[in-house]
């Protein structure tokens, strides 16, 4: 009750309220919900009323009702109604003959949730919106993300780019990345980097080759083709001049040196060996690269608010197997790292096996891999309540990341890690 009354009396004192249909009154500002900025650690879970996952008004409901919620306006300084907000949903979408459409709609982030996350947006008095993401343009299509965008006026970004833009920095943002394992400079998608701008990411809670795609994978769409391929290995980073000449030269010795004292240590899985499953099965050391990678990006960029929409979740690879399973939950939090600990072991898995979060700790980008260690709280219609994580379900969502000897093919990477020992 403290807690609860206590931040609804902070939003009431520090920013501007909205009226029942939403519209704030006068304000020149925006920003999150109080508590929220105050707990900056911190994981949320919002639990959601779908019936269905194909149920378009339940799912759009649910998107603007946490929109109003968490966003409030302000009449001090926040962040201004002048600036342009980056949405980054996974917006990708699978072309499947044999499936019907709505068979894949896991693949990516719901798109009525985000239409009721940018509508709410949009009430507070924000103009402003660019949509950034590195996957196609035809596969926007297939979920309907871009007749979304073009009926609330969002401006749809291009994906392609040829190495002469990346030279010349048409539409294109380079960022140096400091003490970079692998890159020494990352380009983004303009407006992303420049400084009038606020990245709301927004990603799917679903397996795929990293174990879960969450919203720190997510962020990976903000990079320029064809650096944006980070799962390709030593062969992304060695065999492509446009993305060599801008690869840290001792990217070899710097690997090597993480990878050898993670053998040592014993972690898990690091003995896969059959890295081959419709082509997208990754081995242990294209896992380390591929973390680096996304280090790598994450010292360079940063979301204002991350989420994992996970009204429904998905098992599989991420895109040519799995299937859908209700979950009804929204996950999100200034800190990405920790937002997707919680994601992994709600998805049934155990962080600490998994090679990107107990990179991240070593590289000083988050402050724990241990899920029971993240304060949580229950976003309520009445407010914030603090919560044990075991007070939320389960769901299993099985992925194909790096397979034990006689494991099958979809597994949970669940086996018992002592967090007390490795603290990395």
């Amino acid at each position: 009750d403290f807690l609860r009354y206590g931040a609804l009396a902070a939003c009431g004192a520090a920013s501007g309220l909205r009226s029942a249909q939403g519209v704030p009154l006068s304000n020149a500002y925006f920003g999150l919900h109080p508590l929220i900025e105050q707990n900056p650690k911190a994981v949320f879970i919002r639990r959601t009323n779908v019936a269905n996952k194909m149920d378009g008004p339940a799912k759009l409901r649910e998107g603007l009702n946490l929109s109003r919620q968490i966003f409030v306006p302000m009449d001090h300084p926040g962040i201004p109604l002048t600036h342009r907000i980056v949405l980054k949903p996974n917006a990708t979408g699978v072309y499947d003959r044999k499936r019907a459409a709505e068979d894949n709609w896991g693949v990516g982030t719901d798109p009525q949730f985000y239409e009721g996350m940018v509508t709410g947006l949009q009430e507070l008095g924000l103009k402003r919106f660019h949509f950034v993401e590195s996957t196609g343009y035809d596969t926007w299509e297939i979920r309907g993300f871009n007749e979304i965008n073009t009926r609330l006026g969002v401006d749809i970004g291009e994906p392609l780019r040829r190495p002469k833009h990346l030279r010349d920095g048409y539409g294109v943002n380079w960022a140096k990345v400091p003490d970079g394992v692998v890159f020494k400079r990352i380009p983004h998608y303009a407006p992303v980097g420049e400084p009038d701008t606020w990245i709301l990411d927004i990603a799917k809670w679903k397996a795929h080759a990293m174990c879960l795609t969450q919203s720190v994978k997510n962020m990976q769409g903000l990079v320029v083709h064809p650096f944006t391929q980070f799962c390709g290995g030593w062969r992304s980073i060695q065999t492509d001049p446009v993305v060599t000449a801008d690869v840290n030269p001792r990217v070899q010795p710097l690997m090597n040196d993480f990878f050898d004292r993670h053998v040592k240590a014993n972690f898990t899985r690091y003995d896969t060996t059959d890295a081959s499953h419709n082509g997208r099965m990754l081995s242990p050391i294209d896992q380390e690269i591929w973390a680096h990678k996304t280090c790598d990006n994450l010292s360079t960029v940063w979301p204002g608010l991350a989420m994992i929409e996970a009204i429904f979740g998905r098992d599989g690879d991420g895109f040519n197997i799995g299937e859908d399973h209700m979950a009804n939950l929204v996950m999100f939090s200034k800190h990405p790292f920790l937002l997707d600990v919680v994601g992994l072991y709600l998805g049934g898995h155990e962080p600490g096996n998994v090679h990107l979060y107990r990179i991240a700790k070593e590289r000083g980008l988050t402050t724990t891999f241990n899920p029971w260690e993240i304060e949580i709280f229950e976003w309520t219609d009445q407010g914030p309540v603090a919560r044990k994580l075991s007070d939320f379900p389960r769901t299993a969502l099985k992925t194909i990341y790096l397979p034990r000897k006689g494991e099958s093919a979809l597994h949970l990477v669940n086996e018992r890690f002592d967090y007390d020992k490795h603290k990395v």
